[in-house]
């Protein structure tokens, strides 16, 4: 990521108080068995908060749960204090626009259309689901492109550029309605350590003007550098809330512990296949 830290002024100012996110009570089946159970977040608004556990826990069904891309069977999400979330099927998409206006979500995968170009690819939903016209869309989505640094990539097309800069697209994708929520599913998956040292820059930046992030990842050591608080989930539930320096150094939670068990075994296993090369 470029210069992430104008992306902030691009943004319309937002109130501060009060909670961006607020799940209550949250229960998801699958195939009779409760992959969320209980589930009880209230995330502030202008805060990044970081989802971790290990592979299984629930990290990514529940970021989908509160972009409206998995139904729940019991609870309720509100978001922005403007949207509200009930149990059931999912409602058509019609009946989503206003969630669709309030969070904007980057895919682990990035999810780009490959047949539209970076530009297409940002314009899309300003002008199909806000009626802006080619040239307003195509302004805004410019200056997003612009801070962060793949404007020069606006023409081509997703299968012609590399994955950060996929991924840069994605965001810019994700903030063209200029939500208040931004979710994003494991972004460190596919980087180096000085992009993921980027990246976490860049995202502190996004918060300025009150926006707040739900992120989920394995990255320790990002976590650590762009999260406001870390909440750990194991089998579906939420088990530890913290500021990153409380919950990655002074654990309470037996699955918290294996998590940074496992990771510091990832990190031997590394370092041991490094040594060897």
């Amino acid at each position: 990521m470029n210069a992430a830290s104008d992306v902030g002024r691009i943004a319309g100012q937002r109130r501060r108080d009060g909670f961006a996110v607020h799940i209550e009570g949250l229960r998801a089946m699958r195939g009779g068995r409760a992959v969320l159970h209980d589930v009880l977040l209230a995330v502030p608004r202008g805060q990044v908060w970081a989802l971790m556990g290990v592979s299984g826990a629930g990290k990514s069904t529940l970021l989908r749960t509160v972009a409206g891309l998995e139904p729940f069977d019991h609870g309720r999400i509100v978001v922005e204090q403007a949207v509200t979330l009930t149990p059931g099927p999912l409602p058509r998409e019609r009946h989503l626009r206003a969630l669709r206006a309030q969070v904007g979500f980057v895919f682990q995968q990035h999810a780009l259309f490959a047949h539209l170009s970076v530009l297409d690819n940002v314009t899309l939903a300003p002008r199909h689901a806000r009626g802006l016209s080619r040239a307003d869309a195509e302004s805004r989505a410019m200056a997003l492109l612009e801070d962060l640094g793949v404007a020069h990539r606006a023409t081509a097309m997703p299968g012609e550029i590399s994955g950060g800069e996929a991924q840069r697209v994605a965001i810019a994708r994700a903030l063209a309605l200029d939500p208040g929520v931004l979710l994003m599913d494991e972004p460190t998956a596919a980087l180096d350590p000085a992009r993921r040292r980027t990246l976490a820059e860049g995202l502190r930046e996004l918060t300025r003007n009150g926006r707040s992030l739900l992120i989920t990842t394995h990255d320790i050591d990002f976590a650590a550098a762009v999260a406001d608080n870390v909440a750990v989930l194991a089998d579906g539930q939420v088990v530890e809330v913290g500021a990153p320096r409380d919950v990655l150094t002074q654990p309470r939670h037996r699955a918290t512990r294996a998590l940074l068990s496992s990771v510091d075994g990832q990190r031997s296993d590394d370092a041991t296949a490094t040594a060897g090369r």
